[in-house]
């Protein structure tokens, strides 16, 4: 066990978000909650820095930029408001965030070039010439 201490967002083993890089608000959240969707604030709205963040490599800060909806500034919002507690919404909001930004740091896998069977090949070109057949046997006028 090392003895420093991790305060922020772990997403991998190599990138960590600082706290000082995450800004939370919470709003009003529609659906159930009876009287207490008109009081409480429960829905959480997580705003996180993509373009200007140092914890970033810059791979994985393209990759966000291509996948993801980000605004002009270059943030990304997520906005959870799937359960009625604000605690349950924030643990939501962060575990949507690192689940993006993993997904962004995982390489495509690459496509190895394959050759087309020659089975199939020759199934497409009877097929062809089948449908040529069909339709020069409706040409024909019969004597």
């Amino acid at each position: 066990m090392s003895g420093r201490v991790v305060t922020g967002l772990v997403v991998t083993g190599r990138i960590t978000i600082p706290e000082s890089e995450l800004q939370e608000s919470f709003i009003r959240s529609a659906g159930p909650g009876g009287q207490n969707v008109n009081k409480v604030a429960s829905a959480v709205q997580l705003r996180f820095d993509v373009a200007n963040s140092p914890s970033l490599p810059e791979t994985v800060r393209a990759a966000l930029a291509a996948r993801e909806k980000l605004t002009r500034e270059g943030v990304l919002v997520i906005t959870a408001r799937r359960f009625r507690e604000q605690e349950l919404n924030r643990a939501d909001a962060r575990a949507r965030l690192a689940a993006i930004i993993r997904r962004a740091a995982t390489p495509p896998k690459a496509r190895h070039k394959t050759k087309v069977p020659r089975s199939s090949r020759a199934k497409r070109l009877d097929a062809k010439k089948h449908r040529g057949r069909v339709k020069q046997q409706r040409t024909q006028i019969p004597d």
